[in-house]
């Protein structure tokens, strides 16, 4: 039986060798043919970090939880404008050293880990899809607190992958969760402890890689031991949206002990089309924000005030309700009077901006809807909006000071 070789494209592989051979510093920026980024941070030709992929919370709360079992993550004040730089895990990482928190040798650790992990995604996305590449010198990491030897992690993830596509699982990614579909064909087969251990942690919260690490065992491992129950149907593996740290949103205290600590902002889009709401919510939540979608028109009003989203993505045409009147009806509740309101629409023409002005929207963004422009507008809102609430933020641990 013939297993999958590694077919990573020769303009990758040259960069990265490139990269090292040029003793370069900066971003090496890498994109698939489906929208998936990576972002490779270079010191004088050795890797410093790396971010990017479908889980760049999650990864960075669990490589915590496994090497730095002694922080509470949930008691990290953080500020928004703390996590919305693309390096934001090295920053975090630099502050809990700088503070005595954690140690050099568990930041080596997290980094390795890291790195490895995102070389391992790049490399199976790049078996189903063409990627590019394009370097950045904006941001060079000073001062690197671990360097990794780039040719020994591209040999790792060769390694890495070839066990894996050899185990049969070219076509399993481990971001993906297990989730038990059919309790009763499982109870059958397995012992009554294993059968408990599945009804915990088979739920569909976990991803293979975070029941790795719950179970103290390799994702290779834990995988291999799944694949007969999903190939029967038994387990099926599903999408499950990052999970974003806790971010502070002080009210002029002083103390940190009287901040209140919440969730990331929420950002709404009532808007009929699953596909728009399916885009938006992979920009939004791939950037640490929480996201819900409303795409029946009747029901925006009452779920937007239930739960009070931060910003709101709005369709101007819908059945029943269009955005003009859902806008103008925001406009007239006090709690939404300053929340910014983005019209969205397929045209960009004066008549829609005026009359979308005078309805109290914010601003526009047309389709089709692109990250690059989402993220600009909900920075630019966001920030503002966090700006009028509170002058000031006094987190202990925050990158600002």
């Amino acid at each position: 039986m013939s297993h999958p070789e590694l077919i990573v494209p020769n303009n990758l592989l040259d960069e990265f060798k490139s990269c090292t051979q040029l003793q370069y510093s900066g971003k090496l920026n890498i994109k698939s043919s489906e929208g998936h980024k990576w972002a490779f941070y270079y010191r004088l030709g050795r890797i410093v970090w790396a971010t990017g992929g479908t889980h760049t919370f999650r990864r960075w709360r669990r490589q915590m939880a496994q090497h730095c079992p002694e922080i509470d993550i949930e008691k990290i004040p953080l500020r928004f404008e703390d996590i919305s730089i693309d390096c934001w895990g090295y920053r975090l990482l630099e502050v809990l050293h700088e503070k005595q928190k954690i140690k050099r040798e568990q930041i080596k650790f997290i980094v390795e880990n890291t790195i490895t992990e995102l070389l391992f995604d790049l490399a199976q996305q790049a078996n189903f899809a063409s990627v590019s590449c394009d370097r950045n010198q904006e941001v060079i990491l000073e001062t690197p607190i671990s360097l990794t030897n780039a040719d020994m992690s591209l040999k790792q993830m060769q390694d890495s992958w070839k066990t894996w596509s050899a185990a049969g699982l070219a076509n399993i990614y481990p971001d993906l969760a297990p989730v038990l579909r059919k309790a009763e064909q499982l109870e059958q087969l397995v012992s009554p402890s294993v059968y408990k251990n599945f009804v915990n942690f088979i739920n569909g919260k976990y991803t293979l890689r975070d029941l790795a690490v719950k179970m103290k065992q390799s994702v290779l491992s834990v995988t291999r031991s799944l694949f007969p129950y999903i190939l029967q149907g038994i387990i099926e593996l599903v999408e499950v949206s990052d999970l974003p740290l806790p971010v502070t949103k002080g009210k002029n205290n002083s103390t940190p002990t009287k901040l209140k600590t919440s969730l990331a902002p929420l950002v709404a889009c009532v808007d009929d089309s699953p596909q728009v709401c399916k885009i938006l919510e992979e920009i939004i939540t791939s950037n640490g924000l929480r996201f819900i979608k409303i795409q029946d028109a009747v029901q925006a009003l009452p779920t937007l005030i239930r739960d009070k989203p931060d910003l709101i993505f709005l369709d101007l045409i819908m059945p029943v309700a269009n955005g003009y009147e859902i806008c103008a009806q925001l406009r007239r509740i006090s709690s939404f009077a300053n929340t910014p309101v983005i019209i969205l629409t397929g045209n960009d023409g004066l008549l829609d901006r005026v009359r979308a002005k005078v309805v109290g929207s914010t601003d526009f963004v047309t389709k089709p809807v692109v990250a690059d422009k989402v993220m600009a507008v909900v920075r630019k809102y966001l920030q503002a909006t966090s700006t009028a609430k509170s002058t000031s933020s006094a987190a202990d641990l925050s990158l600002g000071h």
